[in-house]
């Protein structure tokens, strides 16, 4: 039996195979494993196979097996001992280290470490007080240096982070654990939030870098070189695909704390450009965390990349992608609850009911009865259109052009509930799918309705409108601030422009509006008004408006108002009901002071799709609610949180008791 041996040289981080090469090149299956799965450089008298990002250990177990399976004799030297040695020694340290970050997370801290961690807390987070769970979370987070929190919005998961970073940042420079820089990897819009906590937390604005898509490449490069970058550097998770071996080049030179803030956007375990951009880095910081109140939004194997990224050398979820997805759909709750043990020690998961906010006022919906001529062509769409799903036999999304047609037309009558103008604009601005069935543009075929949409805003105020300025109105002289949610940029447009003329200023958000200026607009375009200097003027007392109207899909996530607004009125909804939930909580959140009240107000078109939208979501955040409240992991896969079935047969079952009732 040909035998070879297996040697390890630890400064060159290659991995040795010698003794009867000849052999195992003649094997042509042993040899094509090589090949493909190890890649060897042929020396004289050895094959050489580079490290790169596998452990000593992980090659030199693959070589053993395929030395096993294709009957070859390995003989043991001193080096291949000692790597299975300091691998069963690195895997007892492991699992140590993770039964106290288990027993932390489960608030089960040594007295005298939490007391040091709370006074250095306190000491370097000058103006901001961590609650109890909020200290947890970030001594969990600290210890680790490596975790993960699914907190839901509104947890104060920002300040948890800085509550870490300041015990880090603060500790000798000769401490392993030392962290000099901070990287928050995220969306736009949470580039402003970031920095803005960073004061309120530590009372000065932070020395800080934004990446953004208007500086130049070599800008960026430039800086990421430089010997002395800021102490907050900000990059989106687009940006983050072009700048790998700069932004490698600094997590490898500074002692780096790397954030992904809302880290869903990774999920992509099969491979997606951004996630594989941003999976490539994980090995270069000295401390990782993943921020999230969604961490598995269409099922397990979300998880996947989120945990590869903490701890990229370790399989900590202990499963693969395809048995996640399994999981997922087969619902086995013995394979969950594996999965929910092998976790638990790097996460931490802040519920709402934690949080102790005073609970919100819910008003009873306003239903506005609609104008006489939005009436008759709300009445002939929706006639046409339930009738048309009811003879075709278009009750399920179970095809993409079922899926298409029912969006498209639920789309129509949501814009007819509204303001029938719209319905003179091409489908295209509404639904992303360039390839819309051209069925869903032939809505009107009756002239006379024709004719009456066309001239609608002539002839006509939408009463929702009516009745928002109403509500305002009142608000504004109650001495509040008001968010107005609307779907459609018609609406938002056409909103403001009504109270307007009522008297009442606004500014509007949705997706046209830049989250910040670039370096590229900076000195020459003063008069752009970004997302950012809209919300920071309306936290003013003396702000000269009082109400936002937004767009829930470009709003949902980062922006705060709960410190200046706490009334929000929804003109508009979809049948999304995470959208939903997301809205209500930029201004119900922590940091509400005792005793805030805050409300809101559902306007809605009498006997529409409103009062069905309205039903519908009302389940949906109850059955979502009870999951986040359960669940360690909250799994959303059996909600429908866009159109689905149920919507489709309550629709059509509400359309039936209105024609019975007239």
């Amino acid at each position: 039996m040909a035998t070879i041996s297996i040697d390890f040289n630890s400064e060159k981080k290659e991995v040795y195979l010698l003794g009867d090469i000849k052999a195992l090149k003649a094997n042509r299956f042993a040899w094509r494993y090589m090949k493909d799965y190890l890649h060897p450089v042929e020396e004289t008298d050895k094959l050489v196979v580079k490290l790169e990002d596998e452990t000593p250990f992980a090659i030199m177990a693959k070589i053993r097996s395929m030395l096993e399976k294709y009957g070859f004799c390995e003989k043991r030297t001193e080096t291949s001992e000692q790597v299975l040695l300091d691998f069963y020694e690195e895997e007892r340290k492991f699992k140590v280290f993770s039964d106290k970050a288990l027993k932390i997370r489960n608030n089960e801290c040594d007295s005298t470490e939490f007391q040091e961690f709370v006074e250095s807390v306190a000491t370097n987070l000058t103006t901001r007080s961590l609650y109890p769970l909020q200290l947890l979370s970030a001594y969990h987070m600290a210890f680790s240096q490596n975790a993960c929190n699914f907190s839901v919005p509104g947890a104060g998961k920002t300040s948890i982070v800085y509550g870490a970073y300041s015990y880090l940042h603060h500790l000798s420079k000769d401490d392993p654990k030392y962290i000099d820089k901070i990287m928050i990897i995220g969306p736009l819009s949470s580039f402003a939030p970031w920095e803005m906590e960073y004061e309120e937390c530590f009372g000065h604005s932070p020395s800080s870098k934004r990446l953004l898509g208007g500086t130049s490449k070599e800008d960026k490069q430039l800086y990421l070189y430089s010997k002395h970058p800021e102490e907050l550097t900000l990059i989106s998770y687009q940006s983050v695909v072009s700048l790998q071996n700069e932004l490698s080049y600094f997590l490898r030179n500074n002692k780096v704390m790397v954030v992904l803030d809302e880290a869903h956007k990774i999920k992509n375990a099969s491979g997606g450009v951004i996630a594989t951009a941003v999976m490539s880095l994980a090995k270069y910081c000295n401390a990782r965390i993943v921020l999230t109140g969604t961490p598995a939004p269409n099922g397990y194997e979300d998880l996947f990349n989120m945990f590869k990224f903490i701890w990229p050398s370790k399989n900590v979820i202990g499963f693969e992608v395809n048995q996640l997805r399994d999981i997922t759909i087969r619902g086995d709750q013995t394979r969950v609850n594996r999965l929910i043990n092998n976790i638990v020690p790097y996460f931490i998961r802040i519920k709402k009911s934690d949080l102790n906010i005073p609970p919100a006022t819910i008003k009873p919906p306003i239903r506005v009865p609609m104008g006489n001529i939005q009436q008759r062509i709300y009445d002939f769409i929706e006639k046409k259109y339930i009738e048309a799903m009811l003879d075709e036999g278009v009750t399920d999304v179970s095809t993409r052009f079922k899926t298409m047609l029912i969006q498209a037309r639920m789309i129509r009558l949501m814009q007819a509930a509204t303001d029938p103008s719209m319905l003179r604009s091409p489908l295209q601005e509404f639904i992303e799918e360039e390839d819309s069935p051209q069925e869903a543009f032939r809505a009107i075929d009756d002239s006379d309705v024709l004719k009456s949409i066309i001239e609608y805003e002539n002839m006509e105020i939408p009463t929702k409108y009516v009745a928002t300025e109403k509500l305002v109105k009142e608000i504004i002289s109650q001495g509040g601030k008001v968010v107005i949610w609307a779907t459609f940029v018609h609406t938002i447009h056409g909103l403001r422009d009504y109270l307007k003329k009522q008297g009442i200023e606004s500014r509007v958000l949705y997706g046209e509006v830049p989250v910040e200026k670039n370096s590229l607009s900076e000195g020459k375009d003063e008069e752009i008004i970004t997302r950012e200097q809209i919300v920071k003027e309306f936290q003013k007392e003396d702000c000269s408006y009082k109400v936002i109207i937004a767009n829930p899909f470009a709003v949902a996530e980062s922006i705060s108002l709960h410190k200046a607004c706490h009334n929000a009125i929804y003109i508009e909804r979809s049948f999304n009901a995470a959208h939903f939930v997301q809205s209500k909580d930029r201004i119900h959140r922590y940091g509400l002071k005792p005793g805030t009240v805050t409300n809101y107000y559902f306007i809605l078109s009498k006997d529409s799709v409103d009062e069905t939208i309205n039903t519908r979501l009302l389940e949906k955040e109850q059955r979502m609610t009870e999951i986040m409240e359960s669940m360690p992991i909250p799994l959303f896969s059996n909600i429908s949180e866009e159109l689905g079935d149920d919507d489709i047969k309550a629709l059509i079952k509400d359309y039936v008791r209105r024609s019975k009732k007239y």
